[in-house]
C-alpha cells in the first residue's frame, strides 16, 4: 500500500492532537455551555487571540463552533483544518465585518493597539457590526486602571469603548486586564546581569498578570454562562515592584541581586501610576486555578533571565 503524503505541518498536527485530547477530557459542563453558541474571537491570530483559541479548545468547545477573525486569516490555517471558520475582518474596513461576524452569537472583542484618537471608533465599528450580525453577548478586553477611576492615557479609549458597549443594548462583559507580567522579563534579566536593582522612592506597584491568564479568563467567560453585564479585574496574585522582580529573578537564577532604594528625586519617573495597584481573585474565580505567580513565569523563562536562548 502506498504511504499517504504528509500534508499537515508538525505544528498543525500538534494542535490537532492537543485539541482531540483536551476535548476528550474537558469538563462536560463547559461543553454543554458552549454547545449551542458560535463564538467569535476577534484578532484571533494575535498573541492573546491565539491563546484564547487554544483555551477554548482546551475547555472542550468544538472547533466547529469557533469563528476566528483576523486581518491575516491565513495564519489560522491549522485551526481551519480542525473545523473552525476563519475569516478576514478589519476594524478599519467596516464593510468587511458583517460577513466576518455572520452566524456568531458570542464575541470576544480584543482591544486593538494603535493611535489613541481612533481606537474607540474602530471598536464601535466592530460592536455595531457584531450586533447587526446577531451577536448577543460581547466580552471586551479593557484596562484595569478604570477600576480605580483612571480614564487618562490609554484608559480614555477603553472608557469610551466600555460606554459604547454599555449603551449598545447587547449583553456585555468587561475584562479589565492589568499590564502583562511578560514585560518585566527584560527588566529582570538586566537585574541579573548587573547584580543590582534600585527601587524608586515613590514606586507604585502593579498587579501584573500573564497573557496566558488573560486568555484563560476570556475563554471562561465565552464558554460558560452567567457573565453577562459583569466586570472582572484580570490581575496577578500580588502587587509587584522592583524588589519583587529582583527577588523572583534571584530565586530562579541563583544569582545574587543587591536591592537598594533610591533617594527621593534621584530615580527615573515612574513607568506606571497608582491606578494599576490593583489585585483581585477573578482569574481564579473564572478559571478555577490561581493566577500565575511572577516566580512561576520566571521559571518558564529562565533562559531569558540568564541572557541565553
Amino acid at each position: 500500500m502506498q504511504a499517504r503524503p504528509r500534508t499537515v505541518t508538525l505544528r498543525a498536527a500538534a494542535v490537532l492532537a492537543l485539541a482531540l485530547f483536551l476535548a476528550a477530557v474537558a469538563p462536560s459542563n463547559a461543553q454543554t455551555a458552549a454547545s449551542g453558541e458560535k463564538i467569535i474571537v476577534s484578532g484571533a491570530s494575535g498573541q492573546l487571540g491565539e491563546l484564547v483559541v487554544k483555551e477554548l479548545l482546551a475547555r472542550g468547545v468544538p472547533a466547529q463552533n469557533l469563528i476566528l477573525v483576523s486581518r491575516t486569516p491565513e495564519k489560522l490555517a491549522e485551526y481551519a483544518k480542525l473545523g473552525a471558520v476563519t475569516r478576514f475582518g478589519d476594524f478599519e474596513k467596516p464593510e468587511s465585518l458583517p460577513a466576518a461576524y455572520a452566524g456568531g452569537t458570542r464575541m470576544l472583542l480584543i482591544s486593538i493597539s494603535g493611535g489613541l484618537g481612533s481606537r474607540a471608533q474602530l471598536h464601535k465599528n466592530a460592536i455595531d457590526a457584531a450586533i447587526a450580525a446577531g451577536v448577543r453577548h460581547i466580552a471586551y478586553t479593557s484596562f484595569v486602571a478604570l477600576s480605580r477611576g483612571d480614564a487618562s492615557g490609554i484608559g480614555k479609549d477603553h472608557h469610551e469603548t466600555e460606554e459604547i458597549l454599555r449603551n449598545s443594548g447587547v449583553a456585555w462583559t468587561m475584562l479589565r486586564n492589568s499590564i502583562y507580567s511578560e514585560v518585566t522579563i527584560p527588566q529582570a534579566a538586566k537585574f541579573v546581569a548587573d547584580g543590582r536593582a534600585v527601587v524608586p522612592a515613590d514606586e507604585a506597584k502593579v498587579g501584573y498578570v500573564t497573557r496566558g491568564d488573560c486568555a484563560a479568563a476570556a475563554a471562561a467567560v465565552l464558554a460558560t454562562p452567567g457573565h453577562e453585564n459583569r466586570i472582572y479585574d484580570i490581575t496577578g496574585p500580588e502587587l509587584i515592584g522592583v524588589r519583587e522582580i529582583a527577588e523572583a529573578a534571584s530565586a530562579v537564577t541563583g544569582k545574587k541581586i543587591e536591592v537598594t532604594t533610591a533617594a527621593p528625586g534621584a530615580s527615573p519617573p515612574q513607568r506606571f501610576g497608582p491606578s494599576l495597584s490593583v489585585t483581585s481573585n477573578h482569574v481564579e474565580q473564572l478559571t478555577g486555578r490561581p493566577a500565575t505567580s511572577l516566580r512561576a513565569l520566571y521559571e518558564a523563562n529562565k533562559s531569558a533571565l540568564l541572557g541565553s536562548t
